[in-house]
Parts: C-alpha cells; sequence; structure tokens
C-alpha cells in the first residue's frame, strides 16, 4: 500500500511538471529561451522549458536543440524585440483562428530577409502554456543544417562547447576562428588565381585560343574570384557566433558584396554572349542580324543591372516587393500613355523576327520608296533616291504592305520594238530571232525564261514583244545590262535593215472638193 502511495505521488508530480511546461503568454516563452542563453545567465535547463516536450527527444537533446534555435536566429541576424511579442495569453492566429503564434510575425530589427526559415518556427498554446510547437523541435536541427550548410552546423556545435572566457566582447576562439576564415580567404584567393591565370589561361593560349583567353576568361577571372570569396565568408561568419548586431551588419555587407561581384559577372557573362552572337550572324546571309545584335547587347545590359540593383536592395533589407508592385503599376501607366511608343516595339520585334526586309533592301509601299539603312527599336531609316532619309514608325511598317525589291531573284526588262508597216515578213523573223540569240549571248539575262514575238498591230507600227529578265544584284547593274541589251538591238536593226517607227498618221484624201 505504501508502494502506491509512492508510486501515485510520483506519477502526480511528473504530471504536474509535464503540464507546468510552458508559459502564459507567448512573450514568456521567447524570453524565457533567450534570457537564460545569454552568457551572463546561462542555463540551458531552463530555456529547454519553453520548447514543447516530443516523444524520442530526451532532456539533453531538448537543451541542444534550445541552443540550435538561439544560434539560428544569431547567425541569421535578427534580433528580438522582445516587446513588440504578443503578450495577449488568448492569442489566435489571424488566418486559422487557433492559438498559434507564427515566429515569422516577430518583430525583427531592422527587418530580415530570412521568412524562409522563419516560418517554419512557430509556438502554440497547448494545455493552457505557450511553448514552441512540437512540429518546430522536430525541425530545429533540419533548419539548423540549412542555415550552417556544407557541414559547418558539426563546427558550429563543437564551438558552441567551448569555453565560454570573454575578451574585449568576443570569446577567445572566436578570435582564433577569425584568423582561420581569413588564412582560409587568402588561400582560397590564391587557389582560384592559380586555376584561372596560371592554368587555364594558360592552356587556352598555348593551344592557340588566345583571344578566347583575353576577351572572355580574363574579364572575369577577378569578379568570379571576389564572389566565391564573398560567399564563402557567408557561410563561414556564423559558425562564429558573433554579437547579433555585429553579425547582422557583416552578413549584409558580404551578401551586398556577393550581390554586386554576381551582377558585373552577369554584365560581363552579357559582352561574351553579344560577341558570339555577333560572330554566328557574320556567318547569316541576312544583315538584319548585324543590327540586332547592339540592340541585344544594350537590352540583356540594362535587366543585368536591373536585377542586381533590386537583388542588392534586397540585401540591404529593403523590402522590393512594393517597389516591384510600383514598377508594375507605373509600367500599367506607362504603357497607356505610351501605346505609340510600345506598337512600335512590338512592331520591331516583328520585322526582326519576320524578316521582311535586310539592311541594303529597296522597298517600297505605301508613301516610301528607298533603300533601307537601319532598323531601331522604335522607328525604320530609309534612305529615298532623292538621297533625303525618311523614318518609318515600326509599328506603321509593320502594318504595311511592303514590297521588297531586294528580294528579287530576277529583275524584268519589257518593252514594245515598234517597226515600220512596210517591213517585210522575213526581216521581222530574221529581227525577232537576233533578239533571242543577244538574250541567249548577254551574260546578265535569265536563258530559261523570256518571251520575244511579233505580238500587235498597232495603228501606227508593227510591235515586237521583248519580254526579259536579268540577274543582277542592284539597280546600278540593271542599268547597265539594259544599256548593253539596247545596244546590241540597236546595232540589229542597223545590220538587218529594220527601221524603227515613229508615232505618225497618214491622211488618205480620196477627191478634192472642186473636183
Amino acid at each position: 500500500m505504501k508502494i502506491q502511495r509512492i508510486f501515485l505521488l510520483v506519477f502526480v508530480l511528473w504530471t504536474s511538471v509535464v503540464f507546468a511546461q510552458g508559459f502564459e503568454t507567448p512573450r514568456q516563452a521567447v524570453e524565457n529561451h533567450l534570457t537564460y542563453l545569454q552568457d551572463e545567465n546561462y542555463y540551458p535547463s531552463k530555456a529547454k522549458i519553453s520548447l514543447m516536450q516530443i516523444k524520442d527527444v530526451d532532456v539533453k537533446e531538448l537543451e541542444h536543440r534550445a541552443k540550435q534555435l538561439k544560434q539560428i536566429f544569431d547567425a541569421l541576424g535578427d534580433k528580438i524585440i522582445l516587446r513588440e511579442v504578443s503578450n495577449n495569453r488568448n492569442y489566435k492566429d489571424s488566418t486559422s483562428q487557433i492559438n498559434k503564434y507564427p515566429f515569422g510575425s516577430l518583430h525583427l530589427e531592422q527587418g530580415t530577409n530570412h521568412h524562409e526559415y522563419l516560418d517554419k518556427i512557430y509556438l502554440e498554446k497547448v494545455n493552457g502554456k505557450w511553448v514552441y510547437s512540437a512540429v518546430t523541435v522536430e525541425q530545429i536541427p533540419k533548419i539548423y543544417k540549412e542555415v550552417f550548410p556544407f557541414g559547418m552546423h558539426v563546427f558550429s556545435d563543437f564551438t558552441n562547447e567551448l569555453s565560454h572566457d570573454k575578451f574585449l566582447g568576443l570569446y577567445y576562439w572566436q578570435y582564433i576562428g577569425l584568423v582561420i576564415i581569413i588564412l582560409l580567404a587568402l588561400l582560397l584567393y590564391k587557389v582560384l588565381n592559380v586555376i584561372f591565370n596560371k592554368v587555364l589561361v594558360s592552356l587556352l593560349k598555348k593551344y592557340g585560343h588566345e583571344l578566347v583567353a583575353d576577351q572572355y576568361i580574363q574579364p572575369v577571372v577577378a569578379p568570379i574570384t571576389v564572389w566565391v570569396l564573398s560567399f564563402l565568408l557567408a557561410v563561414l561568419i556564423p559558425v562564429l557566433h558573433l554579437p547579433v548586431v555585429i553579425n547582422k551588419w557583416i552578413l549584409v555587407i558580404l551578401n551586398l558584396t556577393t550581390t554586386l561581384f554576381f551582377t558585373i559577372i552577369l554584365y560581363r557573362f552579357v559582352n561574351i554572349v553579344a560577341d558570339i552572337m555577333a560572330k554566328l550572324a557574320e556567318k547569316t546571309e541576312s544583315t538584319l542580324d548585324d543590327q540586332l545584335v547592339p540592340l541585344a547587347r544594350k537590352v540583356l545590359k540594362f535587366f543585368a543591372i536591373l536585377a542586381g540593383t533590386l537583388f542588392m536592395l534586397r540585401s540591404l533589407n529593403f523590402d522590393i516587393l512594393p517597389l516591384l508592385t510600383g514598377l508594375s503599376i507605373g509600367g500599367l501607366a506607362f504603357a497607356l500613355a505610351a501605346q505609340d511608343m510600345i506598337k512600335n516595339f512590338f512592331g520591331s520585334l516583328m520585322i526582326f523576327v519576320d524578316r521582311p526586309f535586310q539592311m541594303g533592301d529597296w522597298i517600297t509601299g505605301k508613301g516610301l520608296d528607298g533603300d533601307v539603312e537601319e532598323v531601331g527599336f522604335r522607328s525604320t531609316r530609309i534612305r529615298t533616291f532623292h538621297n533625303s532619309v525618311i523614318s518609318v514608325p515600326n509599328g506603321l511598317l509593320a502594318d504595311m504592305t511592303i514590297d521588297n525589291m531586294g528580294l528579287r531573284k530576277y529583275r524584268r526588262y519589257k518593252t514594245y520594238l515598234s517597226i515600220t508597216y512596210g517591213t517585210p515578213t522575213e526581216k521581222i523573223d530574221a529581227f525577232v530571232e537576233g533578239l533571242r540569240e543577244i538574250v541567249e549571248t548577254h551574260p546578265d539575262t535569265r536563258k530559261d525564261s523570256y518571251h520575244v514575238y511579233f505580238n500587235t498591230f498597232n495603228s501606227s507600227s508593227l510591235d515586237v514583244l521583248f519580254y526579259i529578265f536579268f540577274k543582277v544584284p542592284d539597280w546600278g547593274a540593271e542599268l547597265k545590262a539594259r544599256h548593253e541589251v539596247n545596244i546590241q538591238i540597236m546595232k540589229l536593226a542597223e545590220e538587218l535593215g529594220v527601221e524603227f517607227a515613229f508615232n505618225t498618221q497618214t491622211l488618205h484624201i480620196e477627191s478634192m472638193p472642186e473636183k
């Protein structure tokens, strides 16, 4: 009977301890957790009371997770303002309407960029007491490894067990860690320089790729090196568990540096891509490709700078979502105010995609006739045959019916050779055969398709149809070929004694009035 009473007493005490674990408000739970993990007040056994006891997690492990959770906050550089944490014992989440306090809703000093971690952590009310939820306790090791990647969580656990003696505000082991990190950074800098400059660049030059080494590799060596170092430091610095404020600003500077140099790499990579595009454009027959490359270079550089600027603002803890929203609203207003500009822009895209003409082509259309000189994003410049230049908006040009004379394979020459009515039929046949021979022997005429026939009895002449095609590259060559053919026609007529008819009228009078 006595043993049963003792067992009952132990059970009651154990139950009271379990149900006593927790706090009246979310603020008390957070305050207890952080207060008892400070250097001057270090009691992990008390800090663990803020965490809900779950199955398969013993007391020592719960203390360990309480310390890991604080290290997560410190590593992210987030300083919790306790007075901003809700002190309402009946607090309810606005979304789920249950007694749940999302840690991502806590007010953090100067904002944070780590909501992807903090949103996984929340407090809840269990048996009338506020504690870190069972889900949170289970996820702490996983979040810890995400915050300290590449195996750094193991080193972080090791440093947490080292001496807590300080000098000038830092632990002795933190000074040693800083020296080690600086030495590692210098070593990595040397290694990367050797890899790029001594190995990669030297090999490229050795095998005759000096242009690739000088234009493509050398410009990005320094930015890539600094970018890798900044990324490495951003991973290693949180392991030192520096004071939150110092850690916060170091991470801000490193994130800013990483983003800045990544933007520089991206900017220079645009030059590399544009140079490759230019070389490919040189191999095509179209001249529009050559015009497109510098435009594409400018657009890609603009977007690289814009993206880099937005990410740098995000690194400085600016909330870029309102900025993006403002840009979208401003863009809509701008679009409404600049419909013609946008129409011209998409018109230029259609020209570059459909390629109805290219640089140097002779085009005709409604109100335009000339050679294409330049195609821009807003308008196309055309050199008229009066030697003036007209600028046609691309939106109008895309809707216009364009006759591209420059795409002609052959240039037609059609005329009627009028000879006198007194010309004998034998001479007419000889004249037609001679004309056909001129077409066959001239180097610039199309031999498989031409028509030369005695065609029409005109009022004052016999008309011979002369319908041929020239295979020449431009209008100047066409004029030269016409000249040569016309001279040969006149010589043929002189040799055969064929006379060309004038536009004359003959008046026949049957009798005079006096007769």
